[in-house]
């Protein structure tokens, strides 16, 4: 059997072993085998690469921002000099699509390093003047060391998303991909070094959350927490930040709504619906996994739904016309079959899918494959609609007016995201003002301008990113009052 090969963490500008010497196996989902090994840090790699981040802060943070700017260009060119190999990498990691992952994910983690790199250049600074008396300026400047932790589903596209503004206005970084999916930021770090970036602005320590992830979280050295992943995890992040008054930003789960009026154009309505119920295996944290529907267009709605999804084609990742693709893990495919059989128990009925595919190809014999799977019947209040299962399962609740549907959307914990799908003008305004998401897209799913905030309400997070959010997040304002 050959050798697998070992990835290895990134700290000053060097490539190295853990100091523990430990490696976990990083398993392909579509095969279930192992086909790299991953290092298995602790907190004494997050020392290593917290010394070199320190080390690096001094000079990085006054580099002009034009040669920040320079480097974070030169990052997202490399990435999409190299974007079929990174995608490879991404979809083999993650069990998603090749032809998502070259598509959406890959390009994307390259317009966030492109976003921030110019963003920089073009930022202003409060003034004012101070009853005649004195002349006020705000500067915004790096806090120092950021540690910066991202989720398995899309683990380029996000951890660029925190990289990119925290080292673009003169922090250093220290990030914990997540253990399942280290492939692609293992490249990143080749590009980063390609592409000149000082040694210690970037350091990226592979391993566990106990093991790295936490240790990361309460070093007193690290003064910012950027954090993507499930609830649980995030409100541990905001307890070991609290005590130590760090900055903290967490992006949650979602258990999203997605709202169609019988007044939508249905075509655009159920295209954009199937895509938001099972993109990436409905392993997205805005995925629409809670569907109502106007009663009027119900059955319409659910027979076309149920027909364009029996259309998605499952199959190998790295086969150019899958469009459904591999579970991440073993353990996050049984929480996807449980959801399933809680699902029938609390009285819903499976109107497609539940089960497994027939096995694709030999290949792919023993990978965590689950058909896209849709369930009726549910009452809105049971666990399969209020408990986030980050996988291909959805559920379709009629409605019978507008305050009815508004009140189905709000009850639940979760307030990342939603939909809603009408030709309604005055409706589409009114129903968004009162839906208690952080995102609400009218008659679309997924677009995303860099520019605009971007963050979840109640137990889907705390803090905003994106475009000025970002910059400000990553950088601590400082008035300076002067005496006229």
């Amino acid at each position: 059997m050959a050798e697998l090969e070992r990835i290895e963490n990134f700290i000053d500008g060097k490539f190295v072993d853990p100091l523990g010497g430990k490696y976990l196996d990083n398993i392909e989902p579509a095969t279930g085998k192992p086909y790299s090994q991953v290092p298995d840090s602790d907190a004494r790699d997050v020392d290593l690469a917290v010394a070199a981040a320190e080390k690096a802060f001094e000079e990085w943070s006054r580099a002009p921002a034009t040669d920040r700017s320079r480097i974070l260009l030169r990052i997202a060119d490399l990435i999409e000099r190299d974007l079929e190999q990174v995608a490879r990498a991404e979809s083999i990691d993650t069990g998603k699509p090749l032809s998502l992952a070259r598509s959406l994910d890959i390009p994307r983690a390259a317009s966030n390093f492109r976003f921030f790199a110019t963003a920089i250049l073009h930022t202003e600074s409060e003034a004012h003047i101070t009853d005649n008396v004195a002349f006020n300026y705000t500067l915004r400047q790096p806090r120092g060391i950021a540690g910066l932790i991202s989720p398995w589903n899309l683990p380029l596209y996000l951890l660029s998303w925190k990289i990119a503004p925290a080292i673009a206005v003169g922090n250093t970084a220290i990030a914990k991909p997540s253990e399942l999916t280290p492939m692609t930021s293992f490249l990143l770090c080749k590009i980063a070094r390609e592409a000149g970036l000082p040694n210690g602005v970037l350091n990226i320590v592979h391993g566990t959350g106990p093991k790295v992830g936490a240790p990361i979280t309460a070093h007193p050295k690290v003064t910012t927490i950027s954090f993507t992943g499930g609830t649980a995890t995030g409100k541990k992040v905001a307890e070991a930040c609290a005590p130590l008054f760090k900055k903290v930003s967490l992006e949650l789960g979602g258990k999203n709504p997605n709202i169609v009026f019988a007044d939508a154009d249905l075509d655009a309505a159920i295209a954009g619906s199937v895509r938001s119920s099972f993109a990436n295996q409905g392993q997205v944290c805005l995925c629409g996994s809670r569907v109502f529907v106007e009663r009027s267009a119900y059955n319409d709605f659910v027979n076309r739904f149920l027909d364009k999804t029996s259309q998605l084609r499952s199959g190998d990742p790295l086969d150019d016309k899958t469009e459904q693709g591999a579970i991440v893990s073993k353990t996050q495919l049984d929480k996807v079959m449980f959801y399933v059989d809680l699902a029938q128990k609390e009285g819903g009925r499976i109107a497609l899918g539940g089960n497994a595919p027939e096995p694709i190809n030999n290949r792919c014999r023993d990978g965590y494959f689950f058909k896209p799977t849709v369930i009726t019947g549910l009452p809105v209040s049971c666990r399969t609609n209020r408990e986030e299962i980050f996988g291909p399962v959805v559920t379709i609740t009629p409605f019978d007016n507008e305050e009815e549907v508004i009140g189905y959307a709000n009850d639940c914990e979760y307030g990342l995201a939603s939909s809603v799908w009408t030709q309604n003008l005055n409706r589409a305004h009114r129903v968004a003002e009162r839906i208690n998401t952080g995102t609400v897209w009218v008659n679309c799913w997924l677009v995303r301008d860099l520019r605009v905030p971007f963050g979840g309400m109640k137990q889907s997070g705390v803090g905003r990113e994106g475009g000025e959010e970002a910059l400000r997040f990553f950088t601590e304002p400082k008035n300076i009052c002067i005496a006229k």
